[in-house]
């Protein structure tokens, strides 16, 4: 007997009001039945106004991983929906000398989940003055 096969679901954009306003993309996409799976496009540590919060990297961390969450708390989801996580750093020595602020920061926003992660060192992200960039899926 052949398998069927749901018919796909219209995107749903997921752009949270506390966050800068997207241009020429979305914060988060949300396919599937009742929106399951949330692609969240990279976060970097800016602030609603679009400005960085900081030069400091374990700050734009903070930020950025918060921004993210707030896409996926948007969509429906908690921390704990998050399934993978792919974070951009500019200079992974700085990443490896903030580490133990960076922790912090991680399990305020996070606690004990620990999805699926991968770390990237990249020659530079798309704004100015960017240490770390954030994306993710989840699954509500």
């Amino acid at each position: 007997m052949p398998k069927t096969i749901e018919p796909r679901s219209q995107p749903v954009y997921v752009n949270p009001s506390s966050l800068a306003d997207p241009r020429g993309y979305s914060n988060g996409v949300a396919y599937g039945p009742g929106g399951s799976a949330v692609f969240v496009s990279g976060q970097i540590g800016w602030d609603q106004a679009g400005r960085l919060v900081s030069d400091r990297f374990d700050e734009q961390f903070d930020r950025a991983l918060a921004n993210l969450i707030a896409v996926v708390t948007d969509a429906g989801g908690t921390p704990e929906s998050i399934g993978k996580l792919t974070i951009y750093v500019v200079d992974c020595a700085e990443y490896y000398a903030a580490r133990k602020q960076i922790g912090a920061h991680y399990r305020r926003h996070m606690g004990r989940h620990y999805p699926a992660m991968t770390l990237v060192e990249v020659r530079r992200l798309l704004e100015p003055g960017a240490k770390v960039e954030i994306e993710g899926i989840a699954w509500l």
